[in-house]
């Protein structure tokens, strides 16, 4: 409905008989946090409530537009909390070895690609799981498949497999580790096949950018915003921003309207000269004072990203005692001395501060420098936390620091590892979420997508149920006394993603004055169901950008 008040041209529009979802970061102590109708002008939410009220009825008099939500829940546009837009744009176009389970199963996947494909100049795969090769990843293995580059992402991003063509073009022979990073090397002190952490973040993820072509980029970020949408995404944060992706997406969002904003943490890598690393920061300083959320909203830089440690599966996740497997013990890839001059630095410059940790030495690591050397109310945070003592877990909420969780990383099927690496009873310190929000820490929800599924209800469902959504046959749970309860998960992939970033200030919860960001969902409100739900509709900023029944 067009309406003319004074001067001002407006349009009204009632959301009826739906299931609102009115429920914060308090949510967990809620039993029915939902409303039933909703009025939106404009852009924004006007009013929250029941169809019966004043302002509904009044508007409906007056000829507003009324959308009938026939008994769906409405919540607000999802947030992803922690993901790579370009890493995953990109993850859509390689082959996926997520079913594989063997070596059998990979080359026969790859084989099939190489054969329907000759022309592709290089072969590009995502979704490698370590143990489906017994942690084995020579370039040998992968030579007698194909003559062309092959370059293998591990499912974590943390270490890409290569043949010896893509050895070759990376021309990595004669070139040293990078800080933080291992060119895996063999008896003669040839590379081997396989770069971890930083020689993966730092030579892989870069090489991978330059000889993709720009339009394919673009392309790739696209299509990758399509996904997102049609997910019911309204926003995400970005957490390994670098000027390859930047580029990117400046010049996609030049020749289009994009229906989702974007807040970005630049990535800066690990240097022995602190001159170096300083650097990175004033670099991430001077694009935030371009396009920050005053100037450029819809995309923009919020802080900087730092990875502190590996990962659990590639025994390099940073731990207090070695692991059990082999008795190895790994150093983070940031120790507190280095920490402290880029986090002070940040800090004073209004940056927020998004700390990689996975082992408890890497946690307890972040949560001091955080302490010591962030300003409170910042809302600095750290990403994954997912093996922390209970001292740490506890500190989160007095620190004021977010705990940006993924719990699609806590699913049964792929923690089959696990025990053998931690022994069980550091298992079952495991992704202790409710821990968190007990705590009072602010949860923010996050996929980390590609490394695994970007749907929301696949996250939702392991946050709530601690059952896998890649086998829901199965009925193995991950530590169930942290699962979350539904209203106070939703939170997190909403209210607490906007909180993360500073978005809640216009988005995040259906509430007067905020936004008018939506995604309707078929469900029923139950854990158990969530792997049933289907986002059905996104609507951003009060207009509908994805339509599940108009198929578009």
């Amino acid at each position: 409905m067009n309406r003319c008040y004074g001067r001002y041209s407006i349009m009204a529009r009632v959301f009826r008989n739906g299931r609102f979802f009115v429920g914060g970061a308090e949510s967990h102590t809620l039993d029915h946090p939902f409303s039933h109708c909703m009025l939106v002008i404009n852009d924004l939410i006007e009013h929250i409530g029941e169809e019966s009220d004043p302002a509904v009825t009044k508007a409906i008099e007056s000829g507003a537009s009324v959308s009938d939500m026939h008994g769906r829940v409405v919540v607000p546009g999802f947030i992803d909390g922690h993901m790579h837009f370009l890493l995953l744009g990109l993850a859509l176009r390689k082959v996926s070895l997520e079913t594989c389970t063997n070596m059998t199963d990979i080359r026969a996947t790859i084989e099939s690609y190489a054969k329907a494909n000759p022309s592709s100049p290089r072969i590009l795969c995502h979704g490698w799981e370590q143990s489906t090769t017994n942690g084995v990843a020579l370039a040998s293995m992968l030579d007698p498949i194909d003559e062309r580059p092959i370059f293998i992402d591990a499912k974590d991003l943390h270490s890409t497999w290569c043949n010896s063509a893509a050895l070759k073009e990376l021309d990595v022979e004669s070139m040293e580790d990078p800080i933080g990073g291992e060119i895996h090397r063999d008896e003669h002190g040839k590379p081997s096949g396989l770069l971890s952490e930083a020689a993966a973040v730092t030579l892989v993820w870069p090489h991978i950018a330059r000889v993709t072509p720009l339009e394919d980029r673009i392309e790739a970020l696209r299509e990758a915003g399509r996904v997102y949408t049609h997910a019911g995404y309204t926003g995400m944060v970005e957490m390994a921003m670098d000027e390859n992706a930047w580029a990117g997406l400046q010049l996609l969002r030049s020749r289009e309207s994009l229906p989702f904003r974007i807040a970005a943490h630049w990535l800066i890598s690990p240097s022995d000269d602190e001159n170096i690393t300083l650097k990175q920061v004033d670099r991430a300083i001077e694009l935030r004072q371009k396009f920050n959320a005053d100037t450029s909203p819809a995309l923009r830089i919020t802080g900087i990203k730092i990875i502190c440690d590996g990962v659990v599966d590639a025994c390099t996740a940073a731990l207090t005692q070695p692991y059990s497997s082999n008795s190895a013990s790994y150093s983070p890839l940031w120790n507190p001395k280095m920490l402290a001059p880029i986090i002070q630095k940040a800090d004073s410059a209004g940056l927020q501060c998004a700390l990689h940790a996975i082992g408890d030495l890497a946690i307890k690591n972040a949560i001091d420098a955080l302490e010591k050397f962030g300003t409170l109310g910042r809302r600095h945070r750290i990403e994954h936390l997912e093996l922390t003592s209970l001292e740490d877990a506890r500190r989160l909420g007095t620190a004021g620091i977010t705990a940006s969780i993924q719990p699609v990383h806590s699913d049964p099927a792929i923690l089959r590892a696990w025990p053998k690496l931690l022994g069980k009873t550091r298992c079952k310190s495991a992704f202790a979420y409710r821990e968190f929000l007990d705590g009072g820490a602010v949860l923010a929800l996050g996929s980390d997508a590609p490394t695994a599924p970007h749907a929301p209800m696949s996250n939702l469902y392991c946050a709530t149920t601690r059952r896998s959504a890649r086998e829901p046959e199965s009925l193995a749970k991950t530590n169930e006394q942290y699962a979350l309860p539904l209203a106070a998960a939703m939170a997190a992939a909403t209210e607490g993603a906007a909180y993360s970033c500073f978005a809640d200030a216009w988005t995040g919860r259906l509430r007067p004055g905020l936004k008018a960001d939506l995604a309707v969902v078929d469900m029923s409100w139950t854990a158990e169901d969530l792997l049933k739900a289907q986002v059905c509709q996104t609507w951003f900023e009060g207009n509908k950008v994805y339509d599940r029944d108009e198929g578009r």
